[in-house]
């Protein structure tokens, strides 16, 4: 052991050779696994980034109102203008004569199945589809209401399952007797073209 020398780390690579020299860039071998986390991570990037911010905003303006989203399933929704969704969810507009938004959260009356107008299957349909959204969005801005929860808490399309009531009648109930809706207990819709 005394006569083995420890070499010189200068002597065995020289740094400065290698200062100026340009480095080549490597190429990386991904797999379809590397590239489907990267692609989920960016995905879950632009959630946080444009997602979560508008609910954020969504909260700030309930809370303002009264009204936090976990409270939406039961509590009483104080008087709010609505006006008709032309695109896309938002606050407080309507989509149809069953479906409308507040708040931010998407609720589907749960106790009646109106005429369809995303699309409407015949000329019939659409103007009864029509005339339930008008008289859904008159209602709604009649004044407070509330959201009772059902059996379920959400459909398959993620909308809320709630009856809109007000002074114990249902709303759903008015369209009904007034010929804009059916009664829905679950199960298959009938449709409303002859």
């Amino acid at each position: 052991m005394s006569g083995t020398k420890v070499p010189d780390m200068a002597d065995v690579f020289d740094f400065r050779d290698h200062l100026g020299k340009r480095r080549h860039k490597r190429r990386i071998a991904l797999s379809a696994r590397d590239i489907a986390i990267g692609l989920s991570g960016m995905a879950a990037m632009a959630t946080a980034v444009f997602i979560w911010p508008s609910a954020a905003i969504g909260d700030a303006l309930s809370a303002e109102k009264g009204v936090t989203q976990a409270s939406l399933s039961t509590a009483s929704i104080p008087a709010r203008t609505f006006g008709k969704c032309h695109s896309g969810g938002g606050l407080n507009c309507v989509v149809d004569g069953d479906t409308f938004w507040i708040d931010g959260e998407k609720i589907r009356i749960a106790d009646i199945d109106t005429p369809e107008t995303h699309p409407a299957r015949c000329a019939e349909e659409a103007r009864l589809g029509n005339a339930a959204t008008d008289r859904l969005q008159v209602l709604l801005n009649a004044g407070a209401f509330e959201l009772q929860p059902i059996n379920r808490d959400t459909d398959r399309y993620g909308r809320k399952l709630r009856i809109v009531m007000r002074n114990g009648q249902s709303l759903g109930g008015v369209l009904v007797s007034e010929g804009l809706a059916r009664n829905y207990e679950g199960g298959r819709r009938d449709g409303w073209c002859a």
